[in-house]
């Protein structure tokens, strides 16, 4: 039982950094959509209606999310909302690096970014639940709540 709480424990303090580094993340990114919109709207997929709209929108999805994750009683709702919001703006994600990979110029360093980043997608898709409990709860507490 000892060795279950230690893992518990470490879970949790996982759990705490990834949220703080999540905050961080997507408070900036929020930020900059609002403040600069200019470089989302050249990723944004030509189907997207009003995409001017949405990148001020996504921009307020994004500091919503940050701030909800460090308040306990929204941070369920923000692990969910962070992780459907990572799923949505993938098609922009991939947009970008067809983009940035299709010309002729494109150099070393996009190749870099692109070749981690798109596969890093479920990552962030991943961690806003982990990071707010929604994922790999203590199959402890799992077992003493059936009894």
């Amino acid at each position: 039982m000892a060795h279950s709480g230690g893992s518990a424990r470490r879970r949790d303090g996982w759990r705490r950094r990834c949220r703080a580094l999540l905050a961080c993340f997507y408070g900036l990114a929020g930020i900059l959509h609002v403040a600069f919109p200019r470089p989302f709207l050249s990723i944004t997929p030509s189907w997207v209606p009003q995409p001017e709209t949405v990148i001020f929108l996504t921009g307020l999805a994004e500091v919503s999310g940050a701030v909800a994750l460090l308040r306990p009683s929204l941070r369920g709702y923000a692990g969910v909302g962070l992780a459907l919001y990572a799923i949505c703006v993938f098609p922009a994600n991939v947009k970008h690096a067809m983009d940035a990979l299709g010309s002729a110029e494109a150099s070393l360093w996009q190749w870099l970014y692109h070749s981690l980043r798109l596969p890093f997608q479920p990552v962030l898709v991943w961690l806003p639940l982990f990071a707010t409990g929604l994922l790999m709860k203590e199959s402890a507490d799992r077992s003493s709540q059936g009894r």
